[in-house]
């Protein structure tokens, strides 16, 4: 275990809704735990795997963390491992909180949410009505029974509008993106194909999205090799145009941190000490991509021949 992670304890797991369980985490000391923002996520150690789970529990609680983890039939593992496996009482090993989702001050949110997409826009919307913003909501899911957490999102002060699948069909996004104060920002989660809806028609730069997996997307960058210095260990590597800057930092020995191995997730967000990194992830803003600070190295390379590396 390295220094930025945490021991968590399994204090309740509830049912949510069909397919969804919650799952509270606690000290196993009783200790407070690190401080979190409406978006956040965690890394959790799960059955062999490590995958993101969004906070969905009030930030103001710093006695515990909860996640929502969706039973999903395509997993690699991790969901399995949960409805499966975990039960209270047991303990995970966990990365402190990341967020690459973070609710920006705004007079007003709309938040459409798609099945388990949910979880980090709960915690916006509570955040969003403890700001006293306007706010309004549109939550998509298969049924109406496997929405989770919509009595708690019914008891914020806000606008929301359930559209369960099977009686509704689809939701409408031009309705609902449509006449949109210019004010207002546009917070997306869900499975891709809504994420791309959503991205088709949503008022330029005012739309934030997180993904649960990477979109197809042409690679056109530069592929030849490239050279890295680990400064921290004292290692260079050459980086082939068949693989990563994580692929070989693993193979060399070095231990990194990674999950999703798609640009999507943050796990091996790495600091770039020098050089110009060729971005090649979903996750940081074009802002960070033009800063360079760090980099996603599990897809990212090269676009000036060398690396210097905070590895």
């Amino acid at each position: 275990m390295t220094d930025s992670e945490l021991t968590l304890l399994v204090r309740r797991m509830t049912w949510e809704a069909e397919g969804v369980l919650a799952v509270e985490l606690v000290h196993p000391d009783g200790k407070p735990l690190p401080a979190w923002t409406p978006g956040a996520h965690l890394d959790l150690h799960t059955g062999g795997h490590v995958r993101q789970y969004s906070l969905c529990g009030d930030p103001r609680n710093t006695s515990a963390y909860r996640v929502g983890v969706l039973d999903e039939p395509s997993s690699r593992g991790g969901s399995r491992y949960v409805h499966t496996k975990l039960r209270p009482g047991q303990t995970l090993t966990a990365s402190a909180p990341r967020n690459h989702f973070a609710l920006e001050d705004a007079p007003g949110y709309l938040f459409v949410a798609g099945g388990i997409g949910i979880t980090p826009l709960l915690a916006m919307a509570r955040e969003a009505a403890r700001r006293g913003a306007d706010w309004r909501m549109v939550y998509g899911g298969r049924t109406r029974g496997s929405m989770a957490f919509t009595d708690e999102l019914a008891a914020l002060d806000g606008d929301l509008t359930l559209v369960p699948q099977d009686e509704l069909g689809h939701i409408d996004l031009a309705a609902t993106l449509g006449g949109l104060a210019e004010d207002t920002l546009v917070y997306c989660c869900g499975p891709e194909p809504l994420l791309a809806a959503v991205e088709a028609v949503a008022p330029a730069g005012r739309l934030r999205v997180e993904r649960f997996t990477a979109p197809v997307a042409e690679r056109t960058g530069d592929e030849s090799a490239f050279e890295v210095e680990c400064r921290r260990s004292g290692v260079t590597l050459t980086v082939g145009e068949d693989t990563s800057v994580l692929r070989a930092a693993e193979a060399a020995g070095l231990n990194v941190t990674s999950s999703c191995r798609e640009g999507i997730c943050g796990s091996c967000e790495t600091r770039v000490l020098d050089g110009t990194p060729d971005h090649r992830d979903f996750l940081l803003s074009e802002a960070e991509h033009a800063a360079g600070a760090t980099m996603m190295i599990c897809v990212s390379r090269c676009a000036s021949g060398r690396l210097v590396l905070d590895l």
